[in-house]
């Protein structure tokens, strides 16, 4: 991995984690459609078993074409490891369950994605683990005064979802680590090519790679990525440093923790071992491999997608029937200095606005676009439009959807790959026709 860290960003999307020679030199990754693999012989078996050498046995625990995924997010987010899951929602559930087993506490920014929060929020504290939602995570004073004895980790998003707040992930880092806690970043809006959370002290970064990763809006899938920084053995964890059977080997009455088979790579470790092995919300290497052509185009689309974003929300801002655009993208955003130092290459091609009118006329809108696409996703190669308060965040109740802004008049776009002007045409008409 040193090796391919020391390449740049568009090289090591192209051939990170890959090796021609170890695959009949195929151009292309190869797809091991393929539940199992054979042994080999007995004592191979063991070595494989008691992970004494890496290989592939089966593939819920690990496949060669999802190992090559993994080990590319990994080189471009400057990381020690990163697991393939199922969804996003299983990335973000895996890492604070793996964190908070056996209960805990977590803090969490409040203007989170919808069902993130609902998560958090009613099915968490059914394990024992619950939340403590802070209004300004920025607000160093508000996040210190939450951590408790049993807090055991702090989860921000990079960029908030659907109003692109920017979380000062260097400073959370810092503060996390003074109390022996990780940070835990849902880079998704981003991806690793406009923001690299743990160059900026992030411990652990997840990603719907459903959204901008993959980008054409085709395969459900989710990314664990290991910083391989953090102590898990600090005393605060102590599912890492209990014996665990499975590392052992019961002929020779041996038993490890994860810390003790791993170091500094037990966290993403005990997720494959524990979780993805044990509850299995596996990627299949059909899944991964269109990831990985995602991965291919990712630098191209989200450029060009980020300047198109600008262009149309400051058309938008200009629109005598919108009273605000949210997007910190913009040079009037009390964010400015913030996202100037976080992200050189744009905030991303997501953002919000609000319309003056009523829900009707929002309705009339979303019903009344041509080219945008009315459905609940983001970072699709096709421009998208959805009205979160009623949709992707109606799991929020109505309080805290109004201290977030998410009104019913509010309206979110995913913008993708289209003519600008086309895009700005398309919104133009429609705001027309709502407003007739």
């Amino acid at each position: 991995m040193a090796e391919e860290s020391e390449k740049r960003f568009d090289t090591l999307k192209i051939h990170a984690g890959y090796d021609p020679k170890h695959h009949n030199y195929a151009s292309q990754v190869p797809i091991y459609q393929t539940v199992a693999f054979g042994f080999g012989d007995s004592e191979r078996a063991e070595r494989l078993v008691n992970f004494k050498e890496k290989g592939f046995s089966y593939t819920r625990v690990g496949n060669p074409t999802t190992a090559v995924l993994e080990q590319r997010i990994a080189d471009l987010d400057g990381a020690s490891e990163a697991v393939a899951v199922g969804s996003g929602m299983a990335a973000v559930s895996y890492t604070l369950l793996n964190l908070a087993e056996g209960g805990g506490r977590i803090i969490s920014a409040s203007n989170i994605y919808g069902s993130s929060f609902d998560e958090f929020r009613t099915l968490f504290p059914k394990f024992g683990v619950h939340f403590d939602f802070i209004d300004d995570i920025n607000d160093r004073s508000q996040v210190a005064a939450a951590i408790k004895d049993d807090t055991k980790a702090i989860f921000v998003e990079s960029v908030t979802n659907p109003d692109t707040a920017v979380t000062n992930v260097e400073a959370l880092a810092k503060l996390a680590h003074e109390n022996g806690v990780p940070l835990v970043v849902d880079n998704t809006f981003p991806t690793p090519y406009l923001f690299n959370p743990i160059r900026y002290g992030a411990d652990i970064v997840v990603y719907s790679s459903t959204k901008g990763i993959s980008g054409h809006g085709e395969v459900v899938s989710g990314l664990i990525v290991d910083a391989g920084k953090f102590d898990y053995g600090n005393g605060k964890f102590k599912q890492f440093e209990e014996k665990e059977f499975v590392l052992g080997n019961e002929g020779e009455s041996v038993e490890r923790s994860f810390v003790e088979a791993f170091g500094t790579k037990a966290f993403a470790a005990r997720i494959r071992v524990k979780y993805l092995r044990l509850f299995g919300a596996v990627l299949s290497p059909f899944d991964a491999y269109f990831v990985l052509l995602g991965i291919e185009t990712l630098s191209e689309r989200l450029a060009k997608q980020v300047a198109s974003a600008v262009k149309i929300a400051r058309f938008l801002e200009g629109h005598p029937h919108v009273t605000s655009v949210h997007y910190s993208g913009l040079p009037d955003h009390p964010q400015h200095e913030l996202v100037n130092r976080y992200f050189p290459r744009g905030v991303g091609a997501i953002f919000a606005f609000d319309i003056d009118g009523t829900e009707a006329q929002t309705k009339k809108i979303l019903d009344s676009v041509k080219i945008f696409s009315y459905l609940p996703n983001v970072g699709d190669a096709r421009s998208l439009i959805v009205n979160p308060g009623r949709t992707t965040h109606r799991e929020i109740p109505s309080a805290n959807r109004q201290k977030s802004g998410l009104t019913n008049t509010l309206i979110r776009l995913s913008i993708g790959l289209e003519d600008a002007d086309d895009l700005i045409g398309d919104l133009d008409q429609a705001l027309n026709k709502a407003f007739e």
